[in-house]
């Protein structure tokens, strides 16, 4: 059987991660792959007049890629794959925009931090195959609309920021992980790990994507909502003991519900901890959108932690104060912003 061909490439919300790996790929394919994004405002008058531009951590100069864009889809051919960019409470708006770039076979990749709204789909390891969740897919859009078994997940760490309209900086030489709902490895999952290594991406393929889902949300359970809530940096929350200590009863809760749910972690609390000291500087993603004036992305990361606790019978109080005081936060923060 021969490999997939992914010709016709769309990343679907080109911020920071997407209009990453939409330069990589379009720089790195050679012009065999049709690369196009989707963009608006500001960020995609920008991508317009210069060209989506890169820079790679400690690069002296920024990679620069044309590529075709456009802030309605129905612009663009059918396509091969579709990568998307945006974050978990951004997808359910977008539904409809990316059903217009399906053609039979098409494949998405979404990377996501937090729980996917596809978490249960050929789920093995919960006993809860197939669940849908409300929270993060009113009235079933995506599912309708997308379907989950076009869907590859991908885990992201790879620190990346939108700088100035159509210019991206990166913090970090990152990785990207991607898994099959199903675990299986896929000659789609192969051709597309292949297409994006050779772009200079670095893709490796999960066993068990879950493990990795949940490995990540560890960490951005924790860091996300609480940089928000006091508009401090990495090491300045781990310089400070109280903070500290609140991550690592996030972190426990955390690991609690992914083991009622059949994970594994294969990294402990406490490796996890000393990592996080030697971050740095590092602003998180829910942070940056508070600055910016943008709704923050509370329920893949937070709300997903008491919700999925209650469906396990797991405890989780710190994680539901936080849920509290962020989803306070980010009311002021939208009503402020408008």
């Amino acid at each position: 059987m021969s490999s997939p061909s992914f010709k016709n490439v769309c990343i679907y919300g080109a911020g920071a991660l997407g209009g990453a790996v939409a330069v990589k790929l379009a720089l790195g394919s050679k012009k065999q792959v049709n690369v196009s994004v989707v963009a608006r405002g500001s960020h995609l008058a920008g991508i317009r007049a210069g060209g989506l531009r890169l820079w790679e951590a400690e690069a002296a100069s920024p990679l620069v890629a044309a590529v075709t864009a456009t802030d309605d889809p129905a612009e663009l051919p059918p396509q091969d794959l579709v990568i998307t960019g945006l974050k978990g409470h951004q997808l359910t708006p977008a539904a409809p925009g990316i059903a217009k770039l399906l053609h039979a076979g098409t494949r998405v990749v979404m990377i996501l931090n937090g729980i996917p709204w596809w978490y249960f789909h050929r789920d093995e390891q919960s006993g809860h195959a197939e669940r849908q969740i409300e929270e993060l897919d009113p009235d079933g859009n995506l599912w309708r609309l997308i379907g989950p078994e076009r869907v590859i997940g991908c885990v992201a760490y790879q620190g990346a920021e939108v700088i100035n309209p159509g210019e991206i900086k990166l913090s970090n030489n990152g990785r990207f992980i991607l898994g099959e709902p199903s675990d299986e490895v896929s000659s789609d999952i192969k051709a597309i790990t292949d297409l994006l290594t050779r772009a200079g991406l670095n893709i490796s393929i999960a066993p068990r994507i879950r493990d990795e889902i949940w490995s990540k949300l560890m960490g951005n359970a924790a860091f996300n909502p609480i940089s928000a809530l006091t508009r401090a940096r990495m090491s300045e929350i781990m310089g400070n003991p109280a903070l500290s200590a609140m991550v690592g009863q996030v972190m426990n809760e955390v690991k609690a519900v992914a083991e009622a749910l059949g994970s594994h972690l294969a990294i402990s609390i406490e490796e996890r901890l000393e990592r996080s000291r030697h971050i740095g500087l590092v602003r998180t993603s829910m942070l940056q959108d508070l600055l910016a004036g943008k709704a923050l992305e509370i329920t893949p990361l937070v709300g997903m932690i008491v919700t999925l606790g209650k469906l396990t019978g797991v405890s989780t109080p710190t994680s539901q104060t936080i849920l509290a005081l962020a989803t306070q936060l980010d009311r002021e923060n939208v009503q402020a912003a408008g």
